[in-house]
């Protein structure tokens, strides 16, 4: 029975969570906001996805919300002087992996550890992204066949829903039926016994992050494309929460380990309870106040279940 409460709990406190919101929270349930609930729920959770990944390979990264913007600010920049949507997306995916491969370079070729090579990172795409836009946000009329990539619908089911079901079924498939998911574990659980048992630890840091910096890309793309604008800080509220949904994700199904179906469900539960509280009423600082509290509480919970530190510094 404790198993399943330590497996399942937290997973079933959310559940609890939602269930009182549809009988409390006034307009929660209706399909309107249940809706926009999900569709919230798409960026956070990919850029949640990302730094997931990276997590796994025991390192973090603190530039997803930076390398966001600074993807969503080429992405929009490309759209508003009217490329292609095409080589506009591209190009913000582009960034993503471009910037997360840097970080792997700089956590395995200069040795540098990921909290700083990731403030690094983060300082200078933050840079990169004012400098592009002169602090003033690219808005306009931009074409359907961009902004339909987040706003459009596909037999019925919202198109950022269906991205990120994507995004979740890739990231379970990589780190549970393919051998770099495994390696990558291996890495982030047990870093010399797996390089001493034949596995590229360094190959698969750089894949991790890599990995965070893409995910972080494609949720520019789709954030921007909802908005039809793109600004130099326009993912920034989304960090806090990105790693919120990681820890409180290691708190169920597979507890003390970062883990996909975790991650989701847990950003899931943080857009239901921002949400709920503002259709309570509650002062917009209750939520980070209650933010704060998840956190520590989080850590607190799987550092039961860690035999090794999750990450370096």
């Amino acid at each position: 029975m404790s198993a399943v409460i330590e497996r399942y709990g937290t997973a079933l406190a959310g559940l609890a969570l939602i269930v009182f919101f549809l009988f409390t929270a006034p307009n929660f349930a209706t399909p309107a906001n249940l809706i926009n609930v999900l569709k919230d729920t798409s960026f956070l959770a990919i850029l949640a996805l990302g730094f997931a990944l990276a997590f796994t390979i025991a390192e973090l990264d603190l530039s997803i919300a930076e390398i966001a913007s600074l993807a969503a600010v080429v992405t929009g920049w490309l759209v508003y002087k009217q490329y292609d949507p095409f080589v506009a997306v591209a190009a913000g995916l582009l960034v993503g992996a471009a910037l997360g491969a840097f970080n792997g370079f700089g956590v395995t070729v200069l040795r540098v550890p990921s909290l700083i090579v990731t403030l690094g990172t983060a300082a200078i795409a933050r840079g990169l992204a004012f400098a592009i836009t002169q602090g003033v946000a690219f808005v306009g009329r931009w074409p359907t066949s961009f902004t339909g990539l987040a706003r459009g619908t596909t037999f019925g089911v919202p198109n950022l829903v269906l991205w990120l079901a994507l995004a979740t079924i890739f990231a379970y498939i990589l780190l549970k039926w393919t051998r770099i998911g495994a390696h990558m574990i291996a890495t982030g659980e047990a870093d010399e016994a797996a390089r001493l048992a034949g596995v590229a630890t360094a190959r698969m840091k750089r894949i991790g992050l890599l990995l965070s910096g893409l995910f972080a890309g494609v949720a520019a793309v789709l954030l921007a494309a909802n908005l039809s604008s793109a600004a130099p800080n326009m993912a920034g509220d989304y960090f806090l929460y990105a790693i919120a949904a990681v820890l409180l994700g290691m708190t169920m199904f597979e507890p003390g380990r970062p883990n996909v179906g975790g991650t989701v469900f847990a950003a899931l539960v943080l857009k239901v309870l921002g949400n709920g509280l503002v259709l309570l009423g509650a002062a917009y600082y209750v939520q980070d106040m209650v933010l704060g509290v998840i956190i520590i509480g989080s850590v607190a919970f799987s550092a039961g279940f860690v035999k090794k530190a999750a990450f370096k510094i």
